[in-house]
Order: structure tokens, then C-alpha cells, then sequence
């Protein structure tokens, strides 16, 4: 087992998921890690990750600006510091994700459970709404969420639909999915709609064909899904979108998350529209996705 791995493994003595936003990050920077945090503090804000050199910052700020269901744009640094004091006092972005995948201009990627190493003055951080963050709202409704049950991570797919490019950026938008009976489906839509900092509601539901997914049980992130007869696939925005449109920019240096693993806040997801939205909503309005 690599160091990733056993960061990745939850640790046993530990109920990681029953832990608040500010346990949940110490235990993550001691080493204690729950993996993909689908599941963990329910009820607060989760968040996407990508930092990127200040030379690139202006052009993916206009990125998200022109795609606010993939980029719900909740949280921003100042050049050179790892801290966002609007989503947590002692939130550190170097150590509080349970792990980081860091770009080279050629595309690759390397997997590590800190940042330190690498580390610049020049960084600027983006924090991007997950959909982990409505999932509380669908579970308290008693509608099933079946990777969660399994304990898996969400499904999630590359798209033949594009996003809108800002600069270097652009890409595919990706998307992850979640499979429901009809009813209960209609219940989620509903339900998501509410979370427009969490991608808000889906941007597909049915035949996964015409949106260019050939095989559902062969997603290119996350696990392959939990489904049964009758279920009816529904695809949200998904903050995995931005490392396509990174890959694409060709920067010398990018961050993101590794799929699944966020940055868990300290905002309430029912209390975010109010603490986050007006700035962000009055900034994206007159602004549409693409996709």
C-alpha cells in the first residue's frame, strides 16, 4: 500500500462521517482520512478544487462566470495564501482535502495528501459547490442514493457537450449521476434545484446516449453505479468539469481535488444561498452554460 492509498483508507477507531467540518479537517490533516467524502458532515457545503498560477487566475475566474452549473464559484483566495475565511477559520487548503491531484503543462498528474511540497506564492485557489452538498436534502426525503448505500463514490462522466471557453480554458462538461426510480426522480430534480451553489438541478435525466456516454456502467471517474430494473438515470453539473478545461490550458502548475475527495466547509448547505449566493448570483447573472 502507497502512501495515497493508506491516506485514503478511514481510519477504524474513528467514525469519520459523525464528525463536524472542523473535526472532519483535523482528523484529514493528521492523516485520518475518509477518502471520498460523499456521506461526511452532512448538511454543510462541500467544494471542488482548482488553483492555479495568478497569471491564469483572471481567465478561469471568467471560465466559471461563463459556466455556472459545472462552476459554482463559492469560495476565492488572495494570490500566495492557503486560507478562504469565508468557508472556514482554521481551513488550510494545503492539508484539508483528502488528497490533491497536481498538473504538469504536458497534462499528467501525480497524486499526493498534501500540498506542501509544492506549495507557491504565486497560487490563487477556487472553491467550487459539489453535489455532495443537495445529497443530505434527497436522503432526508427517503429517496435512496445507492453509491452512498454501497459505499461507493458517484458515477461520473465525460460529456460530448462543451463547456464555454474563457481564454486557455475549455473542455467537455462532465457529469455525475445518480439513478432513481421515476417518482423518486422527479422528487430530486425538485429537491437539487434548490442547491444552485451545488450545481443545482441536473442538466440531463434519461437516455445517457445523447449526451455521448456509451456505456453507463463505465463511468471515467468515481465507481460504477448501483442500478435496478426500472431505475431512471439523472446526470448533474459535476465541479470535476474544470480539470478537463485545466488540462486543456496547458498551465505549468494546476491543483485540483481528486475526484470524489472535497473540501468539506463550515457553511450550512441550507444557509448558503443566503451567506454566499448574492455576490456570486448578482456576478453570473445574464451568464449561461453552454452545455
Amino acid at each position: 500500500m502507497n502512501a495515497l492509498e493508506a491516506n485514503l483508507t478511514t481510519n477504524a477507531a474513528t467514525d469519520l462521517s459523525a464528525l463536524s467540518p472542523q473535526a472532519l479537517r483535523r482528523e484529514i490533516r493528521s492523516g485520518h482520512s475518509p477518502g471520498p467524502t460523499a456521506g461526511y458532515a452532512p448538511g454543510f457545503l462541500q467544494g471542488n478544487l482548482a488553483i492555479l498560477p495568478e497569471s491564469y487566475a483572471a481567465d478561469f475566474l471568467r471560465y466559471c462566470m461563463n459556466n455556472p452549473k459545472p462552476c459554482p464559484l463559492i469560495g476565492m483566495s488572495e494570490a500566495g495564501s492557503p486560507l478562504v475565511p469565508a468557508l472556514g477559520d482554521d481551513l488550510d487548503i494545503r492539508t484539508d482535502l483528502p488528497a490533491y491531484r497536481v498538473f504538469s503543462a504536458d497534462g499528467s498528474y501525480r497524486s499526493l495528501v498534501d500540498l506542501k511540497e509544492v506549495w507557491r506564492d504565486d497560487l490563487v485557489t477556487f472553491v467550487l459547490g459539489c453535489s455532495f452538498s443537495f445529497e443530505a436534502a434527497i436522503e432526508r426525503a427517503g429517496l435512496p442514493l445507492r453509491h452512498l448505500q454501497a459505499g461507493r463514490n458517484v458515477p461520473m462522466y465525460v460529456t460530448t457537450l462543451e463547456t464555454k471557453a474563457a481564454g486557455a480554458f475549455h473542455g467537455p462538461l462532465v457529469v455525475s449521476m445518480r439513478a432513481f426510480k421515476p417518482a423518486h426522480a422527479i422528487q430530486a430534480v425538485l429537491l437539487s434545484d434548490r442547491f444552485r451553489l451545488a450545481h443545482g438541478a441536473p442538466v440531463h435525466i434519461g437516455d445517457p446516449a445523447q449526451i455521448g456516454i456509451k456505456d453507463l456502467m463505465q463511468p471515467e471517474f468515481g465507481d460504477a453505479p448501483v442500478l435496478e430494473p426500472g431505475d431512471i438515470p439523472v446526470f448533474w453539473a459535476c465541479g470535476v468539469t474544470p480539470q478537463a478545461a485545466i488540462a486543456n490550458a496547458a498551465t505549468d502548475l494546476a491543483i485540483t481535488h481528486e475526484p470524489g475527495c472535497m473540501l468539506v466547509t463550515d457553511i450550512r448547505t441550507d444557509a448558503a444561498e443566503f451567506v454566499l449566493g448574492a455576490a456570486y448570483f448578482d456576478a453570473t447573472a445574464g451568464t449561461t452554460n453552454a452545455a
